[in-house]
């Protein structure tokens, strides 16, 4: 049986003033019922504990659009995968794990065998890429990967959540595996998963410091994978979400993604950080690397972000895990000395684009490696928020605020724009 609290009581549980309360109510957050007497507002103490603990709801900024959705929460200076600390799930999970338990809500236990893709698919898939320009990075590799897996599967527009997982298992092995390098499982043996496959197509010739340092950076990519999941209703998810809002299949939502991660302010970022620590051959290089960017007016890449202002907890972890992993690694302390010149000068901390543009270079992955990276990983969260939206069955439809000329105004004659002259 409900304990109901009044009003009074359960503003001061949350800290905020009544007003809020109430739109809290409006907002469809909290619930409220009428007292005996007809007029007192009495609230449920467990939700108003519930949404302590949680911390407030925040309200939407200006060009902000509010999706609702059960994947990833964030919280400070956390983050969740459906109630599950991302960072405890990177410590001991794999990408396939946390994919099933993005799509499902199952446990993020071991999936069941090694992810495939049909082999007809992988020939096009492969072919596809084959045919690009030497120095083609991962990422753009990737965009005409995707197209030929779905021109393979004369399913994919079958919808229902069954198919919907099955295709998006299909689709992360085939873009690991139709990479060049390696074979598809990349010498790892016929039961590798997704990361020690990735692992051999970025990593052709291994980081310097032997087994022992290899088998550390190989759990920093799979703790690396995890971390970049999903990220609640970052660009490219926005993208994705719109597509499958429209019920696009599941490879043209992960096309759509795939589209925008690619920019300089989003996954992109890492290619930034992965040239800003090639550029420095050494610690002692770093200042003039990091100056020469700000001369050129460029800002730094790697290096703060909107919505973790006290530091990015995925960049701290990942970067715990590779200096545990090759802690006198040349490439490291490059970083690190990056990390500490812009700490230097006042800058924010390092994000999780700084910390996979270090796993690269430390790794000696292929140029671009952590933009796949980021691809890959992030095509779990993609093939979840399109679940929700095909349950959804409602486009979404945003709309603009014109701030053109008016329809009404005579053509040469609108504010600012000079009459036409005769010809």
């Amino acid at each position: 049986m409900a304990d109901w609290i009044g009003a009074g009581e359960a503003a001061r549980r949350l800290g905020i003033q009544r007003a809020t309360l109430y739109s809290y109510v409006s907002r469809g957050v909290l619930r409220r019922r009428t007292g005996e007497d007809g007029r007192t507002s009495l609230f449920d103490a467990g939700e108003v504990e519930s949404l302590a603990r949680r911390g407030r709801p925040r309200h939407p900024g200006p060009g902000e659009l509010v999706i609702e959705s059960a994947l990833t929460e964030i919280t400070g200076d956390r983050a969740f995968y459906r109630g599950q600390d991302m960072t405890a799930l990177a410590a001991r999970c794999e990408l396939e794990d946390v994919a099933w338990l993005l799509w499902t809500g199952g446990p993020a236990g071991r999936e069941r065998g090694p992810w495939r893709a049909a082999e007809v698919a992988l020939r096009a898939g492969r072919a596809a890429q084959a045919s690009l320009p030497e120095g083609t990075l991962p990422l753009e590799r990737l965009q005409v990967i995707v197209p030929a897996l779905a021109a393979a599967d004369p399913l994919r527009l079958q919808l229902d959540p069954a198919a919907v997982i099955a295709a998006g298992q299909a689709i992360m092995a085939g873009m690991v595996d139709c990479l060049p390098g390696a074979g598809g499982d990349g010498g790892t043996g016929h039961g590798a998963g997704l990361t020690a496959r990735l692992w051999a197509k970025l990593c052709p010739g291994g980081p310097s410091g032997g087994p022992q340092a290899a088998a550390g950076l190989r759990d920093a990519l799979r703790a690396a994978l995890i971390l970049l999941a999903d990220h609640e209703l970052a660009a490219s998810t926005l993208a994705a979400r719109v597509a499958a809002s429209v019920r696009a299949d599941p490879y043209a939502v992960v096309a759509t993604g795939l589209g925008a991660v690619g920019g300089a302010l989003h996954g992109g970022a890492s290619l930034g950080v992965e040239a800003m620590l090639a550029a420095a051959a050494a610690p002692a290089d770093v200042p003039r690397v990091v100056g020469s960017l700000l001369r050129r007016g460029e800002r730094i890449p790697g290096f703060g972000h909107f919505v973790y202002r006290a530091g990015d907890p995925r960049a701290t972890f990942l970067l715990d895990a590779i200096r545990a992993a090759v802690p006198g690694s040349p490439r490291l302390a490059v970083a690190e000395a990056v990390a500490a010149e812009v700490a230097r000068r006042g800058l924010p901390s390092p994000n999780i684009d700084f910390a996979l543009g270090t796993l690269a270079s430390a790794s000696g992955m292929v140029p671009g490696g952590a933009e796949a990276v980021f691809a890959v990983a992030r095509t779990a969260g993609w093939i979840g928020h399109a679940l929700e939206e095909y349950a959804r069955r409602t486009p979404l439809r945003p709309r603009a605020r014109y701030t053109g000329p008016h329809h009404g105004a005579p053509s040469g004659n609108q504010e600012g724009v000079p009459p036409l002259l005769p010809g």
